[in-house]
């Protein structure tokens, strides 16, 4: 597989690209059979299946890798990539952890942006990618190349942030300052965590609630971490945005139906969409 660390490493020196490998490396420190099972819920959930059973899943920028994870731990056959090498090492680390040796869950570095890649990892029956397409640098290129990994009659699971307008492109200007050194990062930190923290922190005081109660129902979502979700927020540079309307006609002009919606009702964060492509379509 092409291995694309020098690539990689020059659009985070060149203040282009955050380091989501580093995050989600820390993010495993807090990682717990108690995620590991409110992911494989979600996944269960959203696809509309109890098991994964004799299918195939890739799990395209595959992060922290706990998706991966919950996804061979529900039966399916796993391969994930990431452009990160650093999320790379965070899926070796849970396979290693969890599934050793396993010839049923295979991880490689590698771009959604490059179509050779895309072509030689062949059609999966679940194609997943949560929160990843809008951050390559090249959002409607991804969307389109994802597509050739879902076989007939498969499924395709993405998130996409949610597009606001102007407060879209003023976030775009706070990532891309986050990433452009030190300064910009805690500069941003600075203001933007006591944005995040203060307001739930002062409505749960006001109200005699347990102000550690927004990280707990957080965790219910997905198992994920509001923290590190927070700092992959803020750094989260390449950033992009759209429309459900978009994706949604985007993907009807390829042969995908969608299956499964949910929005973050125009709000801020992703939209989570499950499209089922024609079994005969080609």
């Amino acid at each position: 597989m092409k291995n694309n660390y020098a690539d990689h490493s020059a659009e985070v020196n060149n203040g282009e690209r955050f380091k989501f490998g580093e995050n989600w490396a820390r993010f495993l420190s807090a990682l717990d059979e108690s995620r590991i099972t409110i992911a494989e819920q979600s996944l269960k959930t959203m696809l509309g299946r109890e098991s994964l059973e004799g299918l195939r899943f890739i799990d395209v920028g595959s992060g922290s890798g706990l998706f991966s994870l919950a996804a061979r731990r529900l039966g399916g056959e796993v391969l994930s990539f990431d452009f990160d090498p650093l999320s790379v090492q965070c899926a070796k680390v849970l396979r290693s952890r969890f599934f050793p040796g396993d010839p049923l869950w295979s991880i490689h570095e590698g771009s959604v942006l490059d179509p050779d890649f895309i072509d030689g990892l062949g059609q999966f029956d679940i194609v997943y990618s949560w929160g990843v397409l809008h951050h390559t640098g090249n959002m409607w290129k991804a969307l389109d190349l994802v597509t050739r990994l879902v076989q007939p009659g498969g499924d395709l699971f993405i998130a996409i942030y949610n597009d606001q307008g102007a407060i879209s492109r003023r976030w775009a200007r706070v990532k891309k300052l986050y990433c452009s050194g030190p300064f910009g990062r805690w500069l941003v930190k600075g203001i933007c965590i006591p944005y995040f923290v203060l307001p739930p922190l002062l409505r749960d005081l006001i109200k005699l609630r347990d102000p550690t109660r927004i990280y707990r129902e957080y965790k219910r979502e997905r198992g994920m971490s509001r923290v590190h979700d927070w700092c992959d927020w803020l750094g989260g540079y390449p950033f992009e945005v759209a429309k459900p309307e978009e994706i949604f006609k985007f993907y009807k002009a390829k042969g995908f139906e969608l299956q499964e919606l949910i929005t973050c009702g125009g709000g801020l964060g992703c939209n989570q969409y499950v499209f089922h492509r024609s079994p005969q379509s080609s």
